[in-house]
């Protein structure tokens, strides 16, 4: 489905990109894991040419993306950002469907897109005249996602689409992309720099280190295979985090039934 060969991204004397390829199947969500300054942000914005890559290729669906204009490629790829970026002068209907309206889609057809979004994204109806401002967090991301869905694009980009979140909200709209992805059979591209996210909703994750794709892999063989120390210390930290909380809980435990011996 989307495709990228020896994607390679330098500011002057700075590679920040170096070298990446990487194929996405049909249905399939590859899911880019790294620290800051990976590369993760600038690997994604080349696939739809918000950033034009220093050197090689993008292939959507077997098309060559420098062969189409950047507005008409950008129709085809939904984008979600985390700072959601949804226009606040518009109406939550109005940012949902203003692809759609580019597209010259009829008013009854963009409506009934609309409903169909809030449904599979559990958004109430009473939200459409509502601006920005006046939403929660995650019922903002939620908007975001809608509004990349609208025109039906081939691919889905998401750039830590939930990171800045509450731990309980981002679980929450985590499960929402699964049930969402599964109805839909989305092909997406995840970028997050949260192990556990990755593992949640990775059929690959593709692990970035100082611009360079390090191993790309079904997490559970980047778990029993890492290619090298950084991709292991990654798979063991939930490992870890689970071990810390479970010391915790066990000296809890012990505290309790202390007291009630004493």
């Amino acid at each position: 489905m989307i495709q990228a060969e020896h994607l390679t991204k330098r500011y002057q004397d700075k590679t920040v990109v170096n070298d990446v390829t990487l194929s996405v199947h049909v249905g399939e969500t590859v899911v880019l894991l790294g620290g800051s300054g990976s590369g993760k942000t600038t690997t994604l914005k080349m696939l739809n040419r918000l950033i034009e890559p220093t050197d090689g290729k993008v292939w959507l669906d077997g098309t060559n993306t420098t062969q189409v204009p950047p507005h008409e490629l950008r129709r085809r790829i939904g984008y979600v950002f985390q700072q959601v970026g949804l226009f606040p002068h518009m109406t939550v209907s109005e940012n949902i469907g203003i692809t759609p309206k580019l597209l010259k889609w009829s008013p009854d057809r963009i409506l009934a897109r609309i409903e169909e979004l809030l449904s599979l994204l559990d958004l109430e109806e009473s939200l459409l005249e509502r601006r920005p401002h006046e939403l929660s967090g995650g019922q903002q991301q939620r908007v975001g996602v809608a509004r990349a869905l609208a025109a039906h694009p081939d691919v889905m980009l998401l750039d830590e689409p939930f990171g800045a979140l509450d731990q309980i909200t981002r679980e929450r709209l985590q499960d929402s992309y699964l049930r969402l992805r599964k109805t839909l059979s989305l092909t997406s591209i995840f970028v997050t720099h949260d192990i556990g996210e990755a593992i949640t909703l990775g059929d690959r994750i593709g692990v970035m280190q100082h611009g360079r794709l390090i191993q790309l892999a079904p997490p559970s063989e980047l778990i029993a295979n890492p290619a090298n120390d950084y991709v292991r210390e990654l798979m063991d930290s939930p490992r870890r985090q689970a071990a810390r909380v479970d010391a915790l809980s066990s000296n809890t435990d012990k505290g309790q039934a202390r007291q009630s011996n004493g």
